[in-house]
């Protein structure tokens, strides 16, 4: 998986032509749906960041060890 600081466009590239064949050609709609994606990571992000700051820590136990029903 690439990072923020790859120097290999080419991924975001096909990422940006995926995002605006999803919108019919849009961009106008490709942007305000990257916004809307981001928005909803950034309230994902907090919410996690708030309940390890409490001392909680997510439910992820049976994804790890493959216990889930």
């Amino acid at each position: 998986m690439p990072t923020a600081f790859s120097t290999d466009n080419g991924i975001y590239e096909q990422a940006c032509d995926q995002a605006i064949a999803m919108c019919d050609g849009n961009l106008r709609s490709t942007i305000k749906a990257l916004i809307m994606a981001n928005e909803y990571l950034e309230a994902e992000l907090q919410e996690l960041r708030a309940t390890i700051a409490c001392g909680c820590m997510p439910n992820t136990c049976d994804a790890i060890s493959g216990d889930a029903a």
